[in-house]
């Protein structure tokens, strides 16, 4: 029976849904839209199948298949960023990163990781996550002036935290980071070093970015975000910590593996393989610049003066408007993004002076440096009559007007 016929009700919202995201301009930077060959991969029948273990090596029957289907994905993900190991079965990117430390740690051993006030994630050792529950974790921050890692005060901060573990990555940084440098803090005090390359992983994998693979013990990933697959996590590390990884995720904080997903992510690593996405990657950059430059020149302050990457924040404090206020008024015109705190906040998580803004997606719609100029144009007039309900309702037209112009999911759904 289809979905339309056992259950109209959810039928109804997932149609709602398509349409949303088929006519809103998404600038979250951690989201995406996935193709067909991702969508088909993850509703399919392999939803069905237990398969916990690894290829050759499960706990259940009937397993021949994943077991292809696995090491394909596995061996896609070794290939493309040239890595020692690779475990793809982490169900999130959070997964993944509570996989290593859980691999590798001890409860209560330090960790040193970016401060989630200037950046980090919750899982490099915020207090509310696993990170900071079950060991003691210590932060970095950016420089008060440049807004910018500053190496030789990550230096000296692990010098005096002598942490077990250094996590190097981010959610909300916009600059390049020097994992070589980054390698070198943490073998002067005898750490390990994870990098989170979450965000950035496409850019990496297309040379857009500094790699981290060669540098780091262990790489830690999402395979949507920049690299357009399903939401999952992944795993990358030197060969002599492969079976402690392994154990580490099965059965150490999972059980089966969503197999569905996996294949899936077996996809994506073959799509990122290809000369188009190398260049969706370099296209992402040219857009988050110029739309970063486009908001700059309307008035708008940039944390850290600019971006390397696929992101950028904008302080609003000067516009007497929080990242609350603006995200609730563009999203009622159609515009997605996310309130974020920027370095030194003086306003909570829940209010931020900030907003963040990322690219990958409305690039995947095949938006361009021109598109991005009139993105800022209307970021920009929603900003100025924030209260303006009715001004909103306007906007949020020529939003589904522009995004009519670059179809996603219209050529796939009957919207």
């Amino acid at each position: 029976m289809k979905l339309s016929e056992s259950d109209s009700q959810i039928y109804q919202l997932i149609k709602k849904e398509i349409e949303r995201e088929e006519y809103s301009l998404i600038l979250i930077a951690s989201e995406n839209y996935v193709g067909e060959d991702i969508l088909d991969a993850m509703s399919c029948v392999l939803t069905n199948k237990y398969a916990e273990g690894y290829p050759s090596k499960r706990f259940y029957s009937g397993c021949r298949y994943l077991d292809e289907i696995e090491s394909i994905a596995i061996d896609r993900a070794k290939e493309l960023f040239k890595a020692e190991h690779a475990n793809v079965q982490p169900h999130s990117g959070s997964s993944a990163n509570m996989a290593v430390l859980h691999g590798v740690l001890k409860p209560g051993d330090r960790i040193l990781g970016m401060d989630i006030t200037h950046g980090g994630h919750l899982t490099h050792g915020a207090r509310a996550s696993f990170s900071g529950k079950f060991y003691s974790s210590f932060g970095y921050k950016v420089s008060r002036e440049t807004e910018m890692i500053d190496y030789e005060e990550v230096e000296r901060v692990a010098r005096e935290v002598r942490p077990r573990l250094i996590i190097a990555g981010a959610s909300a940084y916009p600059r390049f980071i020097d994992f070589e440098r980054f390698r070198k803090i943490a073998d002067s005090v005898g750490a390990y070093l994870m990098v989170d390359i979450a965000h950035i992983a496409g850019l990496v994998v297309a040379g857009e970015h500094p790699d981290p693979v060669r540098h780091a013990h262990f790489v830690t990933t999402t395979t949507h975000k920049t690299m357009r697959g399903p939401r999952g996590g992944l795993i990358l590390c030197k060969e002599e910590f492969a079976k402690a990884i392994d154990a580490a995720v099965f059965p150490g904080i999972q059980g089966g593996p969503l197999m569905h997903v996996i294949a899936a992510k077996a996809v994506s690593l073959k799509n990122a393989m290809t000369d188009e996405f190398k260049e969706y990657q370099r296209q992402i950059i040219k857009n988050a610049k110029h739309l970063c430059a486009s908001m700059e020149k309307k008035g708008y302050r940039i944390v850290s003066g600019g971006t390397d990457n696929h992101l950028f924040l904008v302080d609003l404090t000067s516009k007497n408007i929080t990242g609350k206020e603006a995200q609730e008024a563009l999203e009622r015109s159609g515009i997605m993004l996310n309130r974020n705190l920027i370095p030194f906040d003086t306003k909570g998580p829940n209010i931020t002076s900030g907003i963040r803004i990322g690219t990958p997606a409305v690039t995947t719609r095949g938006m361009k440096e021109p598109e991005m100029e009139i993105i800022a144009e209307l970021i920009h007039r929603v900003l100025e009559r924030i209260d303006d309900g009715a001004f909103q309702d306007e906007v949020k037209e020529e939003v589904k007007a522009l995004c009519s112009r670059f179809p996603f999911y219209a050529k796939i759904y009957p919207l």
